[in-house]
């Protein structure tokens, strides 16, 4: 398992950047996807699910960005899954030429789709441009419903929201019906899917949505 040290990337332009390493990986026929989210939302445990689910097709694989350590690389390896982990010398966030990095560590041959695991943090990944064609924020049932009034930025960038750990709303005051409303307040064109990871529930919307961007990026090329 390989482990990367990153720092931010010193660039006139971040945007610019993520533009070209987005049309790169069109080009390539790779669909980057840039998960955010909280810390303890489920990104990694998502990640397994979906692996299990695509079982190689399409083929997968996944950038960790962490401050420190190399768990959650280490999880994904054991199940099979490209992994590089990504540490990014205290930043909260990754950007663009540190992305650009972690994809050029890792073997990409025969993959088509990469998720980048962001540091987990509702402000900082939100404000800096990665390269991903698609942003998906992740949000778990037990951080609440109120999140897009606190974080509105994260819920307006992204293409997707993931409500995870569906199979815990009977143990926490979380109103879906509301939390879709707020959302769709700042971002009308957001697509919502609620999952459980663990059971299973909802993971085959989202899975295909994910295919049907991946169709649509090859469809370019």
């Amino acid at each position: 398992m390989k482990v990367i040290e990153l720092n931010e990337s010193v660039t006139e332009s971040n945007d610019r950047d993520a533009q070209e390493l987005s049309a790169q990986l069109t080009k390539k026929g790779i669909l980057l996807v840039n998960l955010m989210s909280s810390p303890g939302s489920g990104k990694t445990t998502l990640l397994k699910r979906i692996a299990a689910d695509f079982d190689g097709n399409p083929k997968m694989a996944v950038l960790e960005a962490d401050i420190a350590s190399d768990v959650d690389a280490v999880r994904m390896e054991e199940a099979g899954v490209i992994s590089v982990q990504a540490h990014t010398d205290g930043m909260c966030h990754m950007d663009a030429g540190m992305t650009r990095r972690g994809l050029e560590a890792m073997d990409l041959d025969g993959v088509d789709v990469v998720f980048l695991e962001n540091v987990g943090n509702l402000i900082c990944p939100a404000e800096f441009a990665t390269g991903a064609q698609k942003s998906v924020m992740i949000l778990s049932v037990p951080e609440g419903d109120d999140k897009p009034l606190k974080y509105p930025l994260m819920f307006t960038e992204s293409d997707a929201l993931v409500i995870t750990k569906t199979d815990a709303m009977p143990y926490f005051d979380f109103d879906m019906k509301k939390c879709e409303e707020r959302v769709r307040r700042l971002n009308p064109d957001i697509r919502i899917f609620p999952v459980s990871a663990k059971t299973g529930e909802g993971m085959a919307a989202l899975e295909d949505w994910v295919r049907s961007a991946l169709s649509s990026l090859k469809n370019k090329t």
